[in-house]
């Protein structure tokens, strides 16, 4: 038996570290952060354990823990006080995550990032303003007749717009990066365009380039108020049975001027996640989403896995196949131990 290469030399205490090929640090996350306009006190999430609505007094002292942590940037999510049909308090001066946004650059130093995306702010719960007629198709929440009926479908150029105004109105806010999360067309072209004329040329996009329409979203959109009231996302976020879709996509989001190319959900698309590694030599982000999250939570609750061993392991695996940003509810928790 020739023994000569032995890998499990490299496999010792003081010798593995140094060779790992792999290594998460607090400044690869990016926390989320619920603000509620409707709230007058922190609101546990039953389907996140461990995560809150804040009101927007709280604002401040919720990114002041994240910090402590270790974590530098936060991705602020929104819930108006009240909702309309086209989702206006998205763009108001005063809403939810402008106000938020104002407070927390002034007070500290955490790196703002702020969603950009209709879900929370319309009636419906759909990204953008439903075509005229599409209502005659409604079928129960959450279910599948509206959306595989051809008859409902978001607006996609009358969406563009308001995701513009949205996007200056965060920017004039202090935001440092938007990130448009609604799978529209010319979506990144716009918002960039949009931006540019408006004097916030240094603020940056991040694209949810490649987001799929998923079953592992459940708990978000308990978090955030933004489930769809009819119908589903399935004709404008992507199919998850496509993987070579997604290069075409995050290349159209290249073209028109993203920074950073999210991948959504995370684990089941590391496979996608590594495409956009070797193809494009844009920084790659991907969001470890509130199922994947949920899931470990109630593993580690029913004493069925160590949480923090997984945790940490799922951390490495999006990290390993390219990610160079994780958006993650586990940044709290997995930052000071590293």
């Amino acid at each position: 038996m020739d023994l000569t290469h032995r890998p499990r030399r490299l496999r010792k205490d003081r010798i593995r570290g140094l060779v790992s090929e792999t290594n998460l640090e607090p400044s690869d996350f990016i926390a989320p952060v619920f603000i509620d306009a409707t709230a007058d006190e922190r609101i546990p999430i039953e389907s996140m354990p461990g995560h809150e609505r804040v009101p927007i007094a709280e604002a401040v002292p919720r990114v002041e823990e994240v910090l402590e942590t270790g974590v530098e940037a936060v991705m602020l999510f929104g819930i108006p006080r009240s909702k309309d049909a086209e989702g206006t308090r998205a763009w108001a001066d005063d809403g939810v995550v402008q106000e938020a946004t104002r407070r927390i650059t002034a007070q500290t130093d955490a790196y703002v990032i702020t969603d950009v995306c209709l879900c929370e702010y319309t009636e419906h719960g759909h990204c953008g303003p439903i075509e005229t007629g599409a209502r005659d198709f409604e079928g129960e929440r959450g279910g599948r007749t509206a959306g595989a009926s051809g008859g409902l479908t978001v607006d996609n150029d009358a969406t563009l717009e308001s995701l513009e105004r949205i996007a200056v109105s965060h920017a004039d806010a202090g935001a440092e990066m938007v990130a448009p999360s609604g799978m529209m067309d010319g979506m990144v072209g716009a918002i960039r365009s949009t931006l540019d004329r408006e004097g916030h040329a240094d603020v940056a996009v991040m694209s949810y380039a490649a987001k799929y329409e998923s079953a592992f979203y459940g708990p978000f959109r308990d978090a955030a108020d933004g489930a769809p009231s009819f119908g589903d996302r399935r004709h404008y976020q992507m199919d998850p049975a496509n993987r070579r879709e997604a290069t075409r996509e995050v290349r159209l989001d290249v073209e028109q001027g993203a920074d950073v190319l999210m991948v959504k959900p995370a684990l089941p698309y590391l496979d996608v996640v590594s495409d956009l590694r070797r193809e494009f030599d844009h920084p790659v982000a991907a969001y470890n989403v509130s199922g994947e999250y949920a899931m470990l939570q109630a593993a580690g609750e029913k004493g069925w896995l160590d949480l923090e061993a997984a945790a940490l392991e799922s951390l490495l695996s999006i990290k390993r196949a390219g990610a160079d940003l994780i958006l993650t509810y586990f940044a709290e928790d997995v930052a000071p131990r590293l």
